[in-house]
Parts: structure tokens; sequence; C-alpha cells
């Protein structure tokens, strides 16, 4: 009997100690997740008009007032064809509270896209997209990758690869509740918080994608893409120069931050030789 109480004892100790090393977790974690939280920006979406697969005109503006779920997809993508499903659940439970689901497919077909959607019963618009408008939205660097966006317009979470579909309805739910259009500083992203980056028309239109280059002199451009021809892209797998990576792959991370590096180095040392050229002589 006395070996078993020892045996108990010990037993009830160790839920304790677990317990209370699971609650210290918890409670030590929080407070990091939500200062990542709290140092998210929430950039407004960037606008758009494109034409849907049923011939009518898809302006993000026209959703201002609404929270959004704006997802770039592909019909041959795995995951997208999980959570597009969620997706139309979404849509028919939220819409009369000012919800709208909105698809972009990339690097798809739209005989693809229009079997997709009939198949699937898709009941909100869908319209192709194309690098231009993946530089406004920082790429769109894998599908599916989607992005919540409040009723001021502004994008609260981003979502890449595959989310479950509590998340999305406990962000949208959070964002139907606030019935104003100024910024919600209380949103807390249910999710693991990504990095939200967003383009400028400006780098999506420039002859080098997703750089900005026009603050530029003709004769400085001509030198910066002579500087981007003569080096290699890193990325392991198009062998291209910079340039041509830019022009022909508008969704590689490695030949974006070295453009708008390289950009960077010429601009300081414009700056610096200013300086210097300005500075008084003795």
């Amino acid at each position: 009997m006395r070996k078993q109480i020892e045996i108990l004892s010990g037993a009830v100790v160790v839920i304790v100690v677990v317990a209370g090393l699971y609650w210290l977790g918890v409670r030590s974690m929080a407070p990091a997740h939500q200062a990542r939280a709290a140092t998210m920006t929430h950039p407004m979406a960037p606008d758009f008009t494109l034409t849907d697969i049923n011939g009518a005109k898809l302006s993000l503006a026209d959703y201002k007032g609404k929270v959004v779920l704006l997802d770039f997809w592909a019909s041959w993508c795995g995951p997208c064809r999980i959570e597009i499903p969620w997706f139309v659940q979404m849509q028919e439970k939220y819409r009369d509270q000012g919800f709208a689901v909105l698809g972009v497919a990339m690097q798809d077909t739209p005989d693809s896209v229009t079997n997709f959607y009939q198949q699937f019963h898709l009941n909100y618009p869908v319209a192709m997209g194309d690098a231009r408008l993946a530089a406004l939205y920082g790429g769109i660097y894998g599908l599916p990758t989607s992005f919540v966006i409040g009723r001021d317009g502004r994008i609260y979470s981003q979502h890449s690869g595959t989310t479950g579909a509590i998340i999305f309805q406990r962000e949208i739910e959070q964002l139907l509740a606030d019935k104003s259009e100024t910024e919600d500083t209380d949103f807390a992203p249910a999710g693991e918080p990504e990095e939200i980056e967003v383009g400028t028309p400006a780098e999506a239109n420039a002859d080098v994608p997703g750089v900005d280059i026009s603050k530029l002199s003709p004769a400085q451009l001509a030198d910066y893409k002579k500087q981007l021809d003569g080096a290699k892209c890193t990325c392991g797998g198009c062998k291209f120069s910079l340039l041509q990576c830019r022009r022909d792959d508008t969704t590689c991370p490695v030949s974006r931050k070295a453009a708008r590096e390289m950009l960077k180095q010429m601009q300081d040392a414009k700056d610096k030789s200013s300086v210097t050229s300005a500075a008084p002589h003795s």
C-alpha cells in the first residue's frame, strides 16, 4: 500500500511539474508572439483593376469598406485545391457581414482556370494575374499566397502555403467585428505573423522589375543596367545575369534583393560624390 502511495505521489509530482513547465512555456512565448504582432505593419493593399474570367471588371477599390481575402493561386497547385473549398464556404458564411473573397490565378491558362472555377463551384470573382500584379504584392514567391485585408484597405496578414481554415476564420471575424474604416491597431494574427512587403507602381512598371529606377537619369540607368548585366544571380538555379533574372523571373527574391542593393550603392556613391564636390576647398 505504501509503495502504491509513493508511486501515486510521484506521478502527481510529474504531472504538476509538466503542467508548470507548459504554463511557463505558454507565458514565455505569448509576449514574444504579441511583440511580433505589435511590430507588424499594416500597409495599404495596392490597388489593381483586372477583368475576371466572366468578362466583368474586378477592381480592389470597389471593395473598400469590406473585409477581403485576396488569394493568389493556380489550378495545378495542390495546396490551393485544399484551401479553395474553404474559401467558397467562407464567402457563403460571411458575405452578408461585409466579406468578400477575390481570386487571382497565377502561372495558369484561362481554360484551366475556367474549368476549375466550374468544377469547384466558386462563388467569388477570379481573374488572371500577371508579373506586374505579383510585384505589387511583394513578388508572390509561392502558391498559394493569401492576404487578409481590412475594411480600411490595409493588409493585416499574409499567409504562404496551406493555412488552416480556422486561422482565416479567426482573422476574418476579428476584422468584421470592427465596423469602422480606420486602422485596427488591436488586430492579432491568428497564425504565425509573416512579414508583409508590398511594391509600388514605380517598381512594378520598371524596366528592371521590382526596383524603383524613376530617379535615375538616362545615363545612370544605362550604367545601372550594365552593372546588373555583368553580375550573376546567385539563386543557384537560373545562371542568369541579375538583369536577365529580374526580367525573366520577377518572383526571384535573390535577384530582387541584389538589384536593390546595387542601386543603393550607386545612389550612396552619387550622394558622397556630391557632398565631396560641394565641400569648400582650402
